[in-house]
C-alpha cells in the first residue's frame, strides 16, 4: 500500500467515524428533548387530575354538609309533627 492509498483509507475511516459519533450525538440530544416534551406533557396532566381532585373533594364535603343540613331538617319536621300529635 502506497502512501496515498493509505492517506485515502484513513479520510475515509475518519469520515466514518465522525458520521457514527455525529449519529449517537444526535440521537442523545433528541432523546432528552423528546423526554422534555413527555415530561411536560405528564406534568400538564397531573396538574389536571389534581384540579379534579379538588373539584371532587369540594364536591363530596358540599354534598355532605348539605345532606346532613337535609337529613336535621327532616328530624326537625318529624319531631315537630310528632309534637303536634301528641
Amino acid at each position: 500500500m502506497n502512501s496515498g492509498e493509505l492517506m485515502v483509507v484513513l479520510i475515509v475511516a475518519i469520515v466514518m467515524i465522525t458520521s457514527i459519533f455525529k449519529a449517537r450525538t444526535k440521537s442523545h440530544y433528541q432523546k432528552d428533548a423528546d423526554s422534555g416534551v413527555e415530561n411536560d406533557r405528564l406534568r400538564g396532566q397531573v396538574q389536571q387530575l389534581q384540579e379534579r381532585i379538588r373539584v371532587l373533594e369540594r364536591i363530596v364535603t358540599d354534598r355532605g354538609v348539605e345532606t346532613a343540613a337535609q337529613i336535621e331538617a327532616l328530624r326537625d319536621r318529624d319531631r315537630i309533627a310528632e309534637e303536634d300529635k301528641a
